[in-house]
């Protein structure tokens, strides 16, 4: 029942594009939202790009000072640590001026988001974006984590066209365990939870209920969750958690629980985000009190 990432208007290129980059050792960097989709999908692609030999560094914006959306600044950081490809996800379907600033700055972009788009889309190297006017694969309900998803099996096929794992000596990318990534993303973006995403949470949440992933594992120890996670749990348990980084302290602390393989790391990061969480409750509190008084 999974569809193939193909039907994707302008898939078949991109795939071929970042596969080929990876082939090629080309460095790359990502953006990604602030929220719990942005994170997931920053951190399916740092893995994704980790397990081809490519350590891509990440930039999530902080919501307050630069709001939602890429910005030159960003593009600016990431070219700097030598980033010569940007993936951007959950956002840029519409970031017209930006993009075009990071084209002059010599950088490809790949944008992979979930947005109504425009008719006229900026000048990315590539996007992908189901709901593009040209778009007929009938994924528009993906969340940008499904979208990017769909990218990283896309990419892993040109990979084994390429010969890539044969000649570098390694297995191919383990994407089916990173499908509890896709599900938390999936969930917390509160996009149908039909068809495709419905397939992609079934089978996310059968992996996570073993997951190797060290975030994933001690966010469910620190949200006291025991048993078989469920659309419940990410919703209300672990969702909140991610979110709340942003929201207090730091944007991109669900992005770094995400991607580090470091248990003890992840603990520390899975307690700092349990306190912003908290925090978080107290301000809503407060302005819920405030508010009535009005």
């Amino acid at each position: 029942d999974f569809p193939d990432p193909l039907t994707l208007a302008g898939m078949e290129e991109a795939a071929a594009f970042v596969a080929q980059a990876i082939a090629d050792g080309r460095k790359f960097g990502v953006f990604g939202d602030f929220d719990v989709d942005g994170s997931t999908s920053t951190a399916l692609l740092v893995r994704f790009l980790r397990h081809c030999g490519i350590e891509a560094p990440f930039y999530i914006p902080d919501r307050m000072k630069e709001g939602y959306g890429p910005n030159e600044n960003a593009l600016r950081t990431l070219k700097d640590k030598g980033a010569e490809i940007v993936l951007i996800c959950d956002c840029g379907t519409t970031s017209h001026e930006v993009i075009a600033q990071g084209r002059a700055l010599g950088l490809d972009i790949v944008v992979l988001d979930h947005h109504e788009a425009e008719e006229k889309l900026p000048p990315a190297t590539h996007i992908i974006n189901p709901k593009r006017r040209d778009d007929t694969s009938g994924l528009a309900i993906l969340a940008a984590c499904g979208v990017t998803f769909m990218l990283c099996v896309a990419v892993n096929a040109q990979l084994r066209a390429l010969k890539f794992y044969e000649k570098n000596n390694i297995a191919e990318a383990p994407l089916k365990d990173m499908l509890d990534i896709v599900a938390l993303g999936t969930v917390c973006d509160m996009v149908p939870l039909a068809g495709v995403n419905r397939l992609l949470v079934r089978s996310g949440l059968e992996r996570m209920a073993k997951t190797q992933n060290a975030g994933i594992k001690a966010l469910l120890e620190v949200s006291k969750v025991t048993g078989v996670p469920s659309p419940y749990t990410l919703g209300f348990a672990l969702g909140p958690r991610i979110n709340a980084g942003s929201r207090v302290h730091q944007a991109d602390l669900g992005a770094r629980l995400l991607t580090t393989d470091d248990p003890e790391e992840a603990k520390n990061i899975a307690w700092t985000l349990n306190d912003c969480n908290e925090q978080r409750k107290a301000i809503q509190a407060e302005m819920f009190e405030h508010a009535v008084g009005m």
